[in-house]
């Protein structure tokens, strides 16, 4: 049996020679933390509560796919509010029972998804 104690991190890619705006667009416009050091093939370690986003250049990098990361917010009008004066598009898709969700993609594609419980 395999037995998953829990989610460590989520990797996405970006186009090759893109990681100076990846910094810029998480770091800068979102205000994510970073995990600063040395890390595998020079991706950007991001800490998002207990587990991590790590974003690599990758040669080949697919745009637009429906791949994404689900992260739970305290506040999704909040969370919305912040993304819409940054200029970043929002997107919805269907309803789920007890979860109000918006997703949006950053600069190179990358599918991201906000949820948060309600009752």
């Amino acid at each position: 049996m395999l037995e998953i104690k829990h989610l460590d991190h989520i990797l996405i890619t970006i186009p090759t020679g893109t990681s100076k705006d990846a910094r810029k667009f998480y770091l800068e416009i979102l205000q994510l933390n970073e995990i600063h050091g040395n890390h595998p093939h020079g991706a950007i370690w991001i800490k998002l509560g207990n587990i991590e986003l790590h974003i690599r250049e990758e040669e080949g990098h697919q745009r637009n796919s429906a791949r994404h990361a689900a992260f739970v917010v305290k506040n999704l009008k909040t969370a919305k509010d912040f993304l819409i004066h940054n200029n970043v598009e929002i997107s919805y898709s269907s309803a789920i029972k007890g979860r109000d969700r918006c997703f949006f993609r950053d600069p190179w594609g990358n599918r991201l998804e906000l949820i948060e419980f309600i009752s």
